[in-house]
């Protein structure tokens, strides 16, 4: 069993009730966070109503492949960005069965950054079938990789929250 903090545990076990009783399923797309946000959403009971699928797409051949991230769009803004976010984002949404999806692209550190690009920048997007999108960018700042992915994780499911409502 993974140990998440209590605050992501209440954030997914709010997600797999409120998803359930409404019939919805969620698709995650993760790069910096390697899984986490799935896993913290497969640590509850009944998650399997919920949860369809998640990819873990760490490379830029993973996130074309997977996801159809445009070869243009990592070129032009880098795997890092905005705009990637929401390919992601798209690309999870319909390549899943999920009626909501959450995307994260960012540098968790220790390095890896740069003056443009620091350690703790992470782009965070959601989607919905509805056509209901947000978009975050977070500068968590170079507070450490475990807790740069923990902050992204917290960040996804309060955005998964956010667009349900």
């Amino acid at each position: 069993m993974t140990h998440f903090p209590e605050d992501i545990l209440a954030l997914a076990q709010t997600i797999v009730t409120d998803f359930t009783a409404k019939g919805r399923m969620v698709a995650t797309a993760e790069s910096c966070s390697g899984g986490l946000i799935a896993g913290a959403l497969t640590e509850i009971p009944g998650s399997s109503s919920v949860v369809d699928r998640g990819f873990v797409t760490y490379t830029n051949a993973a996130k074309m492949e997977m996801l159809g991230v445009q070869e243009q769009t990592l070129a032009r803004f880098g795997a890092v960005s905005k705009e990637t976010a929401l390919q992601m984002a798209h690309g999870a949404l319909f390549r899943s069965h999920a009626d909501l999806a959450v995307a994260v692209t960012g540098i968790a550190g220790p390095g890896g950054g740069s003056a443009e690009r620091p350690v703790g920048l992470v782009h965070l997007a959601a989607k919905a079938r509805n056509g209901a999108l947000i978009h975050h960018e977070m500068r968590y700042g170079d507070i450490g990789r475990d807790k740069v992915r923990l902050a992204t994780v917290k960040t996804a499911l309060e955005m998964l929250i956010a667009l349900d409502r």
